[in-house]
């Protein structure tokens, strides 16, 4: 074979034969004699014919061997699809499981803080019932208002640590605020609208007069220091040909002139007996504004706590409802017409009923330690 032949450079060694050597130190018979000493070479290092094997070997393992040729050892890759292979996690992987676990303590976190919020109140709860109260079924207006004013303390806590007002409406608050006021100028000067258990003595004066410094401190907070995170473009409820900011006049007013008309007699007293109902009516439609901004964000997303004050104000009206069921027939008017007691079980029942959508998905949010996402964005609905 010449020495400029296809398999020349992939040739056995010839062991030391010279030109003069026989046929067989020629052509690969020589030293052993191995008719196939060159298509061993070929075959597992060569060109032609072994590039199957060569493509897999390729890479050698250390030695001359085979003919000469060098093969390294097999790479072992991430990516290699070949049965068998080791296959070691990507970074972007080792980072998708890390983020997960992230996000899963995170939310866990944030679970427990929603556990340990109403926790504590519910301990408080227990303890003023227990405590400073008889235990009379009147009960339920104290609690029902001490769950107002820890709704109202959750929004400050927000409000106040975060220093935003975002999803917060200013026309609820001013609503609240009017409530508070009317009914502590009825319960302060008379006792005929007043929890009958010792609560009724002074406890449940505080508990108003706290939810109205709750109430005023978080407007304030809105109106002056944190106003640029104020979102007027959305509380824009009952915006009808009054000033920006004057949409609660369309639920106040109306109110009042119902509450003038239909209120019951328990003081014996005209403007105490009108604010008291005025106070009682108003409260039933004063969430309407905050549920309307929901609505009409763009996105849909609620704060947790803002959800849990609002929730907070719900539950709190729950309780009322509870209460006013077997109690309305005390809510007569001076001619002894039951209608003042109607009308207040129908309005507390309207205001539940508009927010059935919104405990809903509050309470997959808290569960799943998520925001709360309302599924409309339209405001065409109230929730």
């Amino acid at each position: 074979m010449s020495s400029n032949g296809a398999y020349a450079r992939y040739s056995a060694p010839n062991n030391g034969a010279g030109p003069g050597a026989g046929p067989g130190a020629g052509d690969g018979t020589g030293a052993g004699g191995n008719p196939y000493g060159q298509s061993y070479g070929g075959g597992y290092g060569g060109q032609a014919g072994g590039s199957a094997y060569g493509g897999s070997y390729g890479g050698g393992y250390g030695g001359q061997s085979y003919g000469g040729a060098s093969y390294s050892a097999p790479q072992y890759r991430g990516s290699d699809p070949s049965p068998g292979g080791y296959t070691e996690p990507s970074a972007s992987q080792s980072e998708e499981d890390k983020s997960k676990r992230g996000k899963k303590s995170i939310a866990l976190q944030a679970l427990n803080k929603n556990v340990l919020i109403w926790a504590g109140f519910f301990t408080v709860s227990l303890f003023t019932y227990f405590l400073l109260s008889g235990g009379d079924f009147s009960f339920l207006m104290t609690y029902g208002a001490m769950t107002r004013m820890f709704g109202f303390g959750i929004l400050n806590v927000k409000t106040f640590k975060s220093q935003r007002a975002t999803g917060v409406s200013k026309k609820t608050l001013q609503l609240y605020c009017i409530v508070f006021f009317f009914r502590l100028t009825s319960i302060i000067r008379h006792e005929g609208y007043l929890p009958y258990d010792k609560s009724g003595d002074w406890l449940y004066h505080f508990i108003e007069i706290m939810a109205l410094v709750f109430t005023a401190s978080a407007l304030w907070a809105i109106s002056v220091p944190y106003k640029s995170t104020y979102q007027a473009d959305t509380d824009r409820f009952g915006e009808f040909n009054v000033p920006p900011g004057f949409g609660a006049v369309y639920l106040a007013v109306p109110i009042l002139i119902i509450a003038g008309c239909l209120h019951p007699n328990l003081n014996a007293d005209f403007v105490s007996d009108v604010a008291w109902t005025y106070a009682m009516y108003l409260e039933s439609v004063a969430s309407i504004p905050q549920l309307y901004m929901f609505q009409k964000q763009t996105n849909g997303v609620v704060e947790l706590l803002t959800a849990h004050f609002v929730a907070a104000l719900g539950i709190g009206r729950m309780m009322e409802f509870i209460f006013w069921i077997y109690s309305y027939h005390e809510l007569a008017t001076s001619s002894g017409s039951a209608l003042p007691g109607y009308l207040a079980i129908f309005s507390q029942f309207a205001q539940l009923v508009l927010m059935v959508d919104f405990f809903w998905y509050y309470f997959a949010a808290v569960k799943n330690a998520t925001p709360l996402v309302l599924p409309s964005n339209n405001g065409s609905n109230m929730v």
